[in-house]
């Protein structure tokens, strides 16, 4: 996984023209606010998001934003699988859930604590779901 995400943060620009549009799509999916793109790129400022949405080729490419798009792929990747209805997928992450993990609340509060663990957990959670670990 290290030397994969070596040569990807070397590729640079080449990965994020294709990797940032399709997270934006998945965000416009999941009827994600600015803010809340904000805290699941782990950005601050909201300038930096508008430039990477209209030149995906020169956002800096970092481990921390490599980790955080897997993650997120892999969340989406995983309701594909579980709940083939897109509807019903994107609604999964705003309904709350009874389970232990999130307390009654949605997973999407969860994924806005803002942590890379927040991201890993619910990746976890769905992977375990779908039988994947």
């Amino acid at each position: 996984m290290i030397a994969q995400a070596e040569q990807l943060l070397q590729r640079g620009s080449s990965v994020t023209s294709s990797l940032l549009p399709a997270i934006f799509r998945i965000f416009s999916q999941w009827r994600l606010t600015g803010a809340q793109q904000m805290t699941l790129l782990g950005l601050s400022n909201e300038k930096t998001l508008y430039n990477w949405k209209s030149q995906p080729e020169k956002a800096k490419l970092t481990r921390d934003l490599l980790e955080r798009a897997s993650y997120i792929l892999g969340i989406y990747k995983s309701l594909e699988i579980l709940l083939p209805d897109e509807g019903l997928a994107d609604q999964w992450l705003a309904t709350p859930n009874d389970n232990p993990l999130f307390n009654g609340t949605a997973p999407l509060d969860r994924l806005l604590a803002g942590q890379v663990v927040d991201l890993a957990v619910v990746r976890n959670f769905l992977d375990s779901e779908r039988g994947g670990w």
